[in-house]
């Protein structure tokens, strides 16, 4: 885990200076806190962390880092904005999301049923001719503490 953290700093370090940014002390506690979660998170949720980092200065950096493709918003159900790294740092995986309290969290299917899915897209893009580059899979639902 240590090494692939490590690894994770390194890559984001080196999209932010290819973008002419700086990996700064308080990008990196972001991207830990990110990583400490292992799922998409609330501002609330990482202002519950209590770092150093102000909530302008969380706001900011999450731009910064969205901006630069490190990390990307995922739209729940309630009013608040969820965050996480990339999937190219992260690896591919798809979100259950609670549609009553709006708590997201990561599953990954099988290989096969990966392989399964992503032909079922590339089917019903072929036939809207849309060119598919790409997936995401929400399920919605009810979580273990909203049931």
């Amino acid at each position: 885990m240590a090494n692939q953290t490590a690894a994770i700093h390194e890559q984001i370090g080196h999209r932010l200076r290819e973008s002419g940014l700086t990996y700064t002390t308080g990008r990196r506690q972001l991207v830990d806190l990110l990583l400490k979660h292992g799922r998409p998170v609330s501002m609330p949720e990482l202002l519950k962390a209590r770092t150093r980092l102000t909530q302008s200065s969380m706001y900011r950096n999450l731009a910064d880092l969205e901006r630069v493709g490190i990390i990307h918003r995922v739209a729940g159900s309630d009013d608040h904005a969820r965050y996480e790294l990339d999937e190219a740092l992260i690896g591919h995986h798809h979100h259950l999301i609670c549609d009553k309290c709006g708590s997201i969290d990561d599953f990954e299917v099988t290989p096969a049923t990966e392989r399964a899915l992503d032909k079922a897209l590339r089917s019903a893009a072929k036939s809207s001719r849309f060119s598919l580059t790409s997936h995401r899979l929400d399920a919605i639902g009810l979580c273990v503490s909203c049931r």
